[in-house]
Parts: C-alpha cells; structure tokens; sequence
C-alpha cells in the first residue's frame, strides 16, 4: 500500500526493497550468527544514496525527502534490524547534526565521505553510565578550550556504530550546567574504543562504551554554537525516532510476511493452520496495526519535510510502531509454534531485533511523558 506517495517516492520504494532483498536480506541470518556488520552491502548503499538521507546534495546527499528517508529505513528493517540500526544511526544521528547546525567547514570536511560509501559511518555518543534519558543533569564527559583545541575527558557508553565509525558526534560539558555537540574523529589520540556489547539481538550492529582521555580536537569541529548541545541532541532525537518507527515498521513487515508463509505451509489435522481462526485473526491485527503504524511514522515524516513541528507526532509513530512490532514478532513466533523458538526461523532473530526499539533513542515510558507535556500545554506540535 503506497498511501499516496508521489511517483518519485514509490520508484524509490521499489529501487531500495530490491536492493534490500538482493544485498540485505539474504545475509540477515549470517550477519545476526557472526556478529559482523554487513560492510560489503553498506559500501554499495553510497551511489543509491542510502548513506546521505540526511545530507544536503551539495556535499554528496541523497537530497531525498523525510518520507523517502522512512521509506528506506522501513525497507532495511525489513531486511536485516541490524544493518537497518546502523544506517539509521548513521544518517539520523551521526551526519544529520552537522548537516543541520555545523558550518560549511565542518559539512564539507565530514559529509561528503559519510554519504559516499567509501569511507566509514557516522555515530552520535550521548549516554552516559550515569546519564541515560537525564541528557540535562546526567552528562560529566567535559571539553575544555586550550591552545585553540577542544580538550575532552570522559566516557560514554551504548554508541552505536563507533567501531565502524570514523566520526563520533559527541554531547559534552562546556560550562556548568551548559552542554556542546563536538566532532570527534575515531582516528584522534586518546579515544578509545570498548568491546563490542553482548546483547540480545541485533548483534551485527556493532555498541560500544568509548573513552576519551585528554582527546584534543580542533574548536572549529563544534557543532553550531557552543552551549546549545542539549537543544541540537534532543532534536536530533525526535528526528531519530521517526527513524526508529520506520525500522519498527519493517521488522514487523517481516515478522508478518513470515507468519503469512508458515500458516500457508504448516498442515495439521488435514488442513492448513492458515483455514484456522486463531491464526487469522492474529493476521488480521498485525496487518490492521502494521498499517496503522506506517502511516503515524509516514504523517510524522511529512511534518518534519514540510517544516513544521514534529516531536509529538515522532514520539507517538515511535511509541506506537515499537510497541506494536514486538506483538507482531512475538504472535509471529506463535504462529510457528515450537519452531518458531528456533533459531532456523527468521522470526526468532526479528523478535529479538525488535526487543531494543521500544528502549533505543527513548524509551516507551519517555515517549508517554513527551506526549503528555504536549497534550497538557495544548500545543498541538
């Protein structure tokens, strides 16, 4: 279903879903066994303008719409939730806040090898051990001026990417109370980087802890003004949640578009268990909710594309879409009974996907507080 997407949006569906089925999705199942990211497709996603959804054209960009940009998340998700999370991070997290406030200095010296596919991706370090959802009061990683360098010392944890990375945009102190966004190269003396995180599913999608030891950066990679890093971070969230909504979408897609396959497939008591009506109806809600999902995450989108405020309907596409991809997956593996709990099944590598995106980039319960503070004041953005 296309839901009114323009003819340029529905050739671009079409061109990334068979990317996705040819490069992707047939290496789902070795990347989520292996651990390791799938760099051989990544590397063709430059020229189809996979890795520049956030960059202007001007400096290597895809110069596509936030619509198109749901669209191609949607369409990894559904092929692989893990290279579906880096690339997301990637574009959503890593380049859009150099493309949104950096200078034409900091543009040109980062994006066009970001979007190109020949060099690294792009990550965004914001959580701290002792600073997950408290961005404001929570963050002790600090960068100081000397000699006209930024010095900064602290750690962060859960970023995405920063293994495979060859930049990190990173949330820092500058002042009491004050907070920055400054471009670290992976590459600069005195970062490190941690093992990968072991963690439930979306294993070729490399987490780490990142360190930063006397790291001294040039002041002209801040990122837009100094001091307005809180303001640049959240924003760069809600953005980032429309995201998260769209790979949601796609996991669920498919969850269901395996679900559909076995119940065709699987005979018992002489007939088909599609012809039963428990199965049906857990059909029907998936598809009925799959639907209402993609269209909260396209509404949210185009808000965004036409300039206008866009962080309730991102937090509710994000609440809703997560939440409703992990009933999808986990009546998915329902429907495959015993072995649906196997990992020979697709579906038991997207349930466990899907687990992160109700916690990633915001949790439910933070997005239920976003929406309610927008509801109380009445200010209908």
């Amino acid at each position: 279903m296309n839901f009114d997407l323009n003819d340029d949006q529905q050739l671009w569906q079409k061109t990334v879903h068979d990317f996705v089925a040819k490069e992707v999705k047939p290496k789902a199942k070795e990347v989520d066994e292996t651990s390791e990211f799938n760099s051989a497709a990544t590397k063709k996603m430059g020229p189809l303008g996979l890795l520049g959804l956030a960059v202007p054209e001007e400096f290597g960009g895809a110069g596509v719409d936030a619509v198109s940009a749901a669209i191609a998340i949607e369409q990894l998700g559904w092929g692989c939730g893990s290279t579906a999370l880096s690339i997301a991070a990637h574009n959503a997290l890593g380049c859009a806040p150099i493309a949104n406030w950096g200078s034409a200095e900091l543009k040109q010296k980062f994006l066009p090898d970001a979007a190109s596919g020949e060099g690294k991706l792009a990550a965004l370090a914001l959580t701290e051990p002792a600073a997950g959802s408290d961005l404001k009061g929570g963050v002790q990683t600090r960068a100081e001026v000397q000699g006209g360098e930024w010095v900064i010392n602290g750690s962060k944890m859960w970023c995405t990417n920063a293994s495979i990375a060859d930049f990190i945009v990173t949330l820092v102190r500058t002042e009491p109370g004050k907070l920055s966004l400054i471009v670290v190269p992976t590459d600069a003396p005195g970062l490190s980087i941690g093992p990968a995180e072991k963690k439930m599913g979306l294993h070729g999608s490399p987490t780490h802890a990142v360190n930063y030891q006397n790291v001294r950066i040039p002041e002209s990679n801040l990122v837009g003004e100094r001091d307005k890093g809180l303001a640049y971070a959240l924003a760069t969230l809600d953005a980032g949640r429309i995201g998260i909504g769209a790979l949601s979408v796609g996991l669920a897609q498919a969850a269901l578009d395996e679900a559909v396959k076995y119940a065709k497939e699987r005979h018992t008591f002489g007939q088909r268990i599609a012809n039963y009506q428990a199965i049906q109806w857990m059909l029907a809600d998936a598809e009925t909710n799959i639907t209402a999902a993609r269209l909260m995450v396209y509404a949210a989108a185009f808000e965004k594309q036409e300039g206008r405020p866009f962080a309730k309907q991102a937090a509710m596409a994000k609440l809703f879409a997560t939440e409703m991809a992990e009933k999808v997956c986990r009546d998915a593996i329902q429907i495959h009974g015993g072995y649906g709990y196997s990992s020979e099944f697709p579906v038991e590598r997207v349930y466990r996907d899907a687990r992160l995106m109700t916690i990633g980039e915001g949790t439910s319960e933070i997005q239920r507080l976003v929406i309610a503070r927008h509801v109380i004041n009445g200010d209908g953005s």
